[in-house]
């Protein structure tokens, strides 16, 4: 990607953007000193620069795995000083469309001794209400996100009561844990993550169920975590299926066969984690005289960019006669797409994928992330009808080394 001509495009209009918000930076220091405003013009054109030299320079460096906190978080804030300034040029482009405006309402409207200084040229000043409400707009979120950075091991404990009318009698009371979106690619912190296995097994589930995502890319990301998440056990067992990231389709393989490989190694660590991974099948569970049903499918998505590999119709067969059933399905865009339209005696889903962006609001019986407005149900539970959706919002991370209003989340369900 860094030599393709988006990434050369990326950055041209990034320097464009540097000089666009300058002009804001000149307006809110016209007062100032000349020695202040020679301070105040180095540190931002020094901090301009450095951020478009690291990443330039970024990609071409190699990194040990202990190393790529530095490298995450370095670029989380290159990532995090573009996103503060276009939102600064949110406001500086609305001022400037005030003036532009007044200018031409000027020329139009206004004859004589009016708009023969227009016509000649009158400057039209930059608002410094607008300058500073930008530069203050865009500082605020580069500190949010920069705050965020504490968060991401932040692990919160979701209780969640769920009521089916078709529930049977012996499962009752079930207690369920869902996680999802582990990302261990991600982590560099093996003792925070420790702390938030031990929140599960202080819960003493009676199910544990794992939706998806367990690496970033490659089955090896697992190795320094075995001793963590092995940990994970509950008396009905611990299941889990596949997300999209878990297929290694966002790395550069070899060959065919590595990649198959790989997936095939990423399958031998959910077994030697005691975890009983399902590919479009289900299991049975038993508890007194009474049976329920848990299905478990590949990465199924309603969205053109990621892959259908799942298989809810295999899954499904042979599972029709138990009265509740329960759903593992990775992307919560199956839900709409398929589940309530041709499976309505599927009782619960539960699905992962968004995060949450790791970036929103909530308040109680509010909430708000960007990711809104890519996927309808994003986190938290959804219910049309007797069909409930369980969104979590994952217990890791990925690209942003944070969280920022949207905590990792271990799921607590119980069933009556």
């Amino acid at each position: 990607m860094r030599n393709s001509p988006f990434w050369w495009v990326l950055i041209g209009f990034m320097v464009l953007l540097d000089f666009y918000i300058f002009q804001a930076v000149k307006v809110v220091a016209y007062s100032a000193s000349p020695k202040t405003k020679t301070i105040i013009y180095a540190v931002y054109w020094s901090l301009s620069g450095l951020a478009i030299l690291v990443l330039l320079v970024l990609p071409y460096l190699q990194f040990q795995h202990q190393s790529k906190l530095f490298r995450t978080t370095i670029f989380a804030i290159i990532a995090g000083i573009f996103f503060a300034k276009i939102i600064a040029a949110v406001f500086l482009l609305v001022d400037d469309i005030r003036r532009g405006v007044q200018w031409v309402a000027g020329k139009v409207f206004f004859s004589n001794t009016e708009g023969e200084k227009l016509q000649q040229g009158e400057r039209i000043s930059r608002s410094v209400f607008l300058s500073w409400a930008g530069l203050i707009a865009g500082g605020g979120l580069f500190g949010t996100l920069v705050y965020g950075f504490g968060n991401k091991y932040r692990y919160h404990l979701t209780r969640i009561p769920l009521s089916f009318s078709n529930l049977p009698a012996s499962f009752k009371g079930l207690k369920v844990v869902q996680l999802s979106d582990i990302h261990s690619g991600s982590f560099t912190d093996k003792k925070a993550v420790m702390k938030g296995v031990e929140m599960v097994m202080k819960e003493k589930p009676d199910l544990i169920l794992f939706t998806g995502d367990l690496v970033n890319n490659t089955a090896d990301e697992m190795e320094d975590y075995m001793d963590v998440f092995n940990k994970l056990n509950a008396p009905l067992g611990v299941y889990s299926t596949l997300g999209n990231h878990d297929y290694g389709d966002y790395v550069k393989w070899n060959s065919k066969e590595e990649k198959i490989a790989n997936l095939e190694r990423l399958k031998q660590v959910h077994a030697e984690l005691g975890w009983r991974l399902l590919m479009n099948e289900h299991v049975v569970l038993e508890r007194g005289e009474d049976k329920i049903a848990v299905l478990g499918v590949e990465n199924w998505s309603a969205k053109a960019s990621f892959h259908k590999y799942g298989d809810l119709k295999k899954a499904y067969e042979g599972a029709a006669s138990y009265p509740f059933k329960i759903l593992m399905s990775h992307d919560p865009s199956h839900w709409d797409a398929e589940v309530r339209q041709s499976y309505k005696d599927i009782d619960l889903m539960l699905a992962g994928h968004t995060h949450g962006m790791q970036f929103g609001v909530e308040f109680p019986g509010f909430k708000w992330s960007p990711v809104q407005y890519v996927y309808k149900q994003w986190a938290g539970l959804n219910e049309e009808g007797a069909q409930k959706l369980y969104v979590n919002r994952g217990y890791g991370f990925i690209g942003y080394p944070g969280r920022v209003g949207i905590l990792p989340e271990i799921t607590v369900f119980e069933l009556s």
